[in-house]
């Protein structure tokens, strides 16, 4: 059996319980959204995610240590492509779609999918986000973090931790049976409220057997719609922020890295987190 195959087989031996599927039966009737059941991980594909967000966490925990002004933000793909190959694990974002690089790199006004660039060097007073994902024996773990690239101005030290806020907020409101919606209308409104907006086009999403799988979790939302959050659910919330309005664009040269329309700040903060019955664990940060 390829790794595959066995990513997908614990849906046949570790099945849902009772009691979830009947709460599951429940919300469909109310009108709610509820998940496939592919979506619920089993729990060996948790141990599996969890390992692979333990990783991505030590890798952004490199990055953390070596992070400074002068160095090029190719130099931090290299951190992390070389110690990801150390840890016997795989950088998600290489290759992927035809991403060039190992690691996102998002400076000041670019939003997210920067690319690591020798030219792109760190200077004092810039913000950056450092995106990456990993893959360890076929599961992923996903996470960002924001760095402060020496004297940075109170304005931009206040978007990065409002905008860890937001991701804050939008944690609390990640709780079983509730909707991603929640997520989205509790992030929005605390962002709003201080002066910023949100960006409306990309978004967190479910994570653990791909890089990419349902639910979209929007960070500006309704309240009460979308899907309903079951136990089991692995997702990613990562909050853009923008420190003008929402508009974004995309690099028309590279077609990867977003850009904020008016030339504003962004920031973003990432953790891959698990629904449980009482709340939620984050796997990755």
């Amino acid at each position: 059996m390829t790794e595959e195959e066995l990513k997908y087989s614990y849906f046949d031996t570790e099945p849902v319980s009772d009691e979830i599927l009947e709460k599951m039966d429940e919300m469909r009737k109310k009108g709610k959204l509820v998940p496939d059941l592919t979506l619920i991980k089993r729990p060996s594909q948790i141990a599996g995610i969890r390992e692979a967000g333990r990783i991505n966490t030590e890798v952004l925990d490199e990055v953390t240590r070596t992070i400074h002004a002068g160095m090029s933000t190719q130099q931090i793909d290299d951190i992390v492509r070389e110690f990801t190959a150390k840890k016997e694990a795989i950088c998600a974002p290489y290759k992927y779609d035809g991403f060039p690089k190992s690691v996102c790199t998002s400076l000041n006004n670019e939003v997210c999918h920067g690319i690591p660039a020798r030219h792109r060097k760190l200077q004092d007073g810039d913000i950056i986000n450092v995106d990456a994902t990993t893959i360890f024996h076929g599961y992923y773990g996903d996470a960002s973090r924001m760095f402060e690239i020496g004297n940075v101005s109170p304005k931009r030290k206040k978007l990065v931790e409002e905008t860890k806020k937001c991701l804050e907020i939008g944690l609390a409101a990640a709780k079983p049976w509730a909707t991603v919606g929640d997520i989205g209308a509790a992030i929005a409104k605390y962002a709003h409220s201080r002066g910023y907006s949100v960006v409306r086009e990309l978004g967190g999403h479910g994570v653990g057997v791909d890089f990419h799988e349902d639910p979209f979790v929007a960070h500006e939302a309704k309240a009460g719609t979308g899907m309903v959050l079951v136990p089991g659910m692995v997702i990613t919330i990562e909050p853009m922020i923008n420190a003008g309005r929402a508009a974004v664009v995309i690099d028309p040269y590279n077609g990867w890295t977003i850009y904020t329309r008016d030339g504003s700040d962004s920031a973003q903060w990432e953790h891959t987190i698990l629904i449980t019955e009482t709340g939620n664990e984050i796997l990755s940060y």
